[in-house]
């Protein structure tokens, strides 16, 4: 079977988005992977199907309903793991992907207003992941963009293997700079050794520049790379 998202959202229009083009456009209409969609509305009772309430203790906002998440989620595919997407959640990250486009699929749950009652989320034992320290208007985007991340990586999806290998966070370092013709642009030129035809040395180059970046720009990835442990004279 190919590898499954599975979308649980009230707007559900929003899919596939950005998901039907480029890579995971044509990933999907191969086959290679597939996107299914569920209407929280669609379990709500009600004429107006309402899927929202005030929040218990008062505030601004509304609070998605236990009862009618949990008839969504009873209603997903058995076997696959469940995430909602939410600010407060564990923060993805590329070792987090890897696992997850290893797996069958994902079930993302996908919370709009204030969030989602704690109650449903407890009895789910549902995880919660985030795209970072910022607050978006509902998980559908963050859901985009894990999709996007985990098909990427599925067998046959990219032309080149080499291009996995050697992109950010594939050794817990950010990627190195990238440079096309013209040779001089601008006034700017394409550093030197590029142009040299020397494997080896642009190979030294390249990590020596993603090393530099990782070391300026995100020195929590910095120390950790560091702080693993060496095979061979090589950090991995």
């Amino acid at each position: 079977m190919s590898w499954i998202a599975h979308v649980l959202t009230i707007l559900p229009e929003m899919f596939p988005g950005p998901l039907g083009h480029s890579l995971a456009g044509r990933a999907r209409d191969n086959g290679l992977w597939q996107l299914a969609l569920s209407d929280i509305r669609e379990f709500a009772s009600g004429k107006h199907r309402s899927v929202d309430d005030t929040p218990c203790g008062g505030g601004p906002g509304m609070v998605m309903r236990p009862d009618v998440v949990d008839a969504a989620l009873a209603a997903a595919p058995s076997g696959l793991p469940v995430f909602y997407l939410s600010p407060r959640g564990r923060t993805i990250d590329q070792a987090l992907v890897r696992d997850l486009a290893t797996g069958p699929g994902v079930t993302l749950l996908c919370g709009r207003f204030e969030g989602v009652d704690q109650r449903v989320l407890d009895a789910r034992a549902v995880v919660e992941l985030s795209l970072g320290d910022f607050v978006l208007s509902g998980g559908e985007p963050a859901a985009i963009a894990l999709i996007d991340a985990c098909v990427r990586l599925l067998p046959g999806v990219m032309g080149e293997a080499q291009s996995l290998a050697e992109e950010s966070f594939a050794e817990g370092l950010l990627e190195y700079p990238h440079y096309t013709r013209p040779a001089v642009w601008a006034g700017r030129a394409v550093p030197e050794v590029l142009l040299s035809g020397h494997h080896e040395k642009i190979r030294a180059w390249r990590r020596a520049e993603a090393e530099r970046l990782t070391r300026e720009r995100r020195p929590d990835l910095w120390s950790r790379h560091v702080a693993r442990p060496a095979v061979g004279g090589r950090a991995f």
